[in-house]
Formats: C-alpha cells, sequence, structure tokens
C-alpha cells in the first residue's frame, strides 16, 4: 500500500458523531478516532458507570481495529479522556484486562465534558502487520 491517506470505518459500531473518519490509515500506521461507550445495538450510551463505559469504549475499539486489518495487540498508543480524574484507578482496572502485555504508551487527561455526555474516550495510533 502507498502512503496516501485512506479513511477507513467498521460497520460494527456506531458511526462517528461528527464530521470526521473513524479510523486513517497512512502506509502501515492506523490512527483511529476517540471511541467512546456507545453500544452498537442500541445506538445509546452505556450505563453502569466508568468500567461499562470503559469496556464498550475498548470492545468498539477492538472490532475497529480488526476491521482495519490490525488487533489491540498491535496498538502503539493511546491518549485517555475523562471525565473526572477520581475514575483513573477503575478505568485502569478494565483497561489491564485487554492490554494484558506490552501495553501501549498512554496519556490520560480530565477533561471537561466529553461527546454525549459520556465518561471516557479513547483515542488509539497502531500498526497495520503487512
Amino acid at each position: 500500500m502507498s502512503d496516501a491517506k485512506v479513511c477507513l470505518s467498521s460497520e460494527r459500531i456506531p458511526p462517528a458523531v461528527g464530521p470526521y473518519s473513524q479510523a486513517v490509515r497512512c502506509g502501515n500506521m492506523l490512527f483511529c478516532s476517540g471511541i467512546i461507550g456507545v453500544d452498537p445495538e442500541t445506538g445509546g450510551v452505556v450505563e453502569g458507570g466508568i468500567q461499562a463505559q470503559t469496556r464498550r469504549v475498548l470492545d468498539n475499539l477492538s472490532m475497529l481495529l480488526e476491521d482495519c486489518g490490525t488487533n489491540l495487540s498491535n496498538v502503539l498508543k493511546t491518549t485517555v479522556f475523562l471525565k473526572h480524574m477520581d475514575d483513573f484507578k477503575q478505568l485502569n482496572a478494565t483497561y489491564a484486562e485487554y492490554f494484558t502485555e506490552n501495553a501501549p504508551a498512554r496519556s490520560t487527561c480530565e477533561v471537561g465534558k466529553l461527546p454525549l455526555d459520556v465518561l471516557v474516550e479513547i483515542e488509539a495510533i497502531a500498526v497495520i502487520d503487512e
């Protein structure tokens, strides 16, 4: 594949909530937009607090990565946006279930508000094995 930018998406996860691509591939790099805890079946934000939303975010991210030709083990970097930094410990507990070995680099920051008033949003950069 050339280094041309290719916009990608997954039919298995909710569509973007704005005018942006779910993911963009350039060469063997994949840049995933922020994913939030929206249930693909209902189209609504999952209930149950930070751990339920984190689980849904990472499930959605996993499906997006798979549909773009890679997976969670190839994630190099994530950025986590939290509505409340007090949720950091619970976020980490759930996050560790998905990234069990060789976890990616990560930044986490507290933000004032997130789309659809969710508690967490995660974006990722991954490599695609050729």
